[in-house]
């Protein structure tokens, strides 16, 4: 059977997770990109054909014209709806494009939301920089970006005209969303399902970077939320249509009411899915395949919930040349596996982004015990160093 996989720059996710499981399903696996020669380089084995995958009728097209799909699959944020186009064209299992693009539209998120009466945050676009009544502070973002890139706290009317025109003039043509400031702890809830089941996987709590920026730094395995938590945020995914394969939704928790941030409609990335995969005990990526397959999922997937964890990623404080940095490194002390990988490498010079760009690299730690994987993980990211020249 042949997988169509969607795909953008190749990714951990695609050539750590996806692929690999793939190869063990027995999949004949066509990567749709418009960036062809970096995945022939990533992994010269697997076909690849270029393709404008941003436009779901050249999807269509490349694959009609190619044959045979038994399945058509991304965990690309930007290319969910046109996958489930094109899956929903060749009559293939796959999301509702509905709900993908109600995801991916964080302003239709809102629209979406408040008029089920699942929750109601106050919200508006801007597509010039402009003073607005708001709730101030709110946060200022764009309408479907990704990766905390340009999301923004703003204190006054002065403030989001000056950020909006500073995040216009770097992206022409983009329609922002300024929405209300929800306070509280920020957690992630993992989720599969198979259009007849969904199974809650676990979650993260994510500390983030000061104010006014939104960077994620560190994200600390939480097998299971308090149910009361996990109902909210369910029927909140229920009222956007989401339930099929895999999700990751961002909400917060203040004084016991859940509420979304937003919807990433795919596994969760920068490395937590292969952490993930690790501590539930499960073929996490097979299971995510298996979905757009058309197969059911099991009706109880036997995860675990023994294990502690961590995934941090230090960041670069400033622009400039990474002119040395620790190496990739595995080892294991007082029970805890550390995993260090590099994400930037020696010589490359960068501006300062604000946003997971900033990653100079990702520590994953496990272990059974939460006080000691936090411990040995502090004690081993204090012996590394990066050295960054303007």
């Amino acid at each position: 059977m042949r997988l169509y996989l969607l795909a953008l720059n190749p990714t951990d996710s695609v050539t750590e997770g996806f692929l690999p499981a793939a190869d063990r399903l027995g999949l004949d696996v066509t990567v749709l990109t418009d960036q062809p020669d970096a995945h022939r380089r990533t992994r010269p084995d697997v076909e690849v054909l270029e393709c404008d995958v941003r436009d779901f009728r050249a999807v269509v097209s490349r694959i009609s014209a190619h044959g045979g799909p038994g399945a058509v699959f991304t965990n690309s944020d930007h290319l969910q709806t046109q996958a489930a186009l094109a899956a929903a064209y060749f009559g293939l299992p796959g999301k509702d494009w509905r709900a993908t693009l109600r995801c991916k539209d964080k302003a239709e998120t809102r629209r979406r939301l408040a008029a089920t009466g699942a929750d109601t945050v106050w919200s508006a676009e801007l597509t010039a920089p402009a003073p607005l009544d708001a709730p101030y502070p709110c946060v200022l973002k764009p309408r479907e970006g990704v990766a905390s890139e340009d999301v923004v706290l703003v204190d006054g009317p002065e403030e989001l005209t000056m950020r909006a025109k500073e995040i216009l003039e770097r992206r022409p043509g983009t329609t922002l969303v300024v929405e209300e400031y929800l306070p509280g702890e920020l957690c992630t809830l993992e989720t599969l399902g198979d259009g007849r089941v969904r199974h809650v996987l676990g979650g993260f709590r994510t500390e983030l970077s000061p104010l006014p920026h939104f960077v994620e730094e560190r994200l600390t395995f939480v097998p299971a939320h308090p149910e009361p938590v996990v109902a909210q945020v369910l029927a909140q995914l229920d009222a956007l249509g989401v339930g099929f394969g895999a999700c990751h939704t961002e909400f917060v928790v203040h004084e016991g009411r859940a509420r979304i941030v937003e919807v990433n409609y795919r596994a969760i990335g920068d490395q937590c899915d292969l952490l993930l995969e690790q501590l539930l005990g499960i073929p996490l990526f097979e299971h995510i395949l298996r979905t757009h397959l058309g197969e059911p999922l099991p009706a109880d997937p036997e995860v675990r919930r023994d294990r502690a964890a961590l995934l941090q990623y230090p960041c670069a404080d400033r622009a400039g040349t990474l002119t040395d940095a620790p190496n990739a490194t595995e080892l294991t002390v007082d029970g805890v596996s550390l995993t260090y990988r590099p994400l930037r490498a020696a010589g490359e010079r960068h501006e300062l982004y604000r946003t997971n760009r900033d990653y100079l690299g990702v520590l994953r730690a496990t272990g059974t015990d939460q006080d000691t994987v936090d411990r040995v993980a502090a004690a081993f990211l204090a012996t590394l160093r990066w050295e960054i020249r303007a």
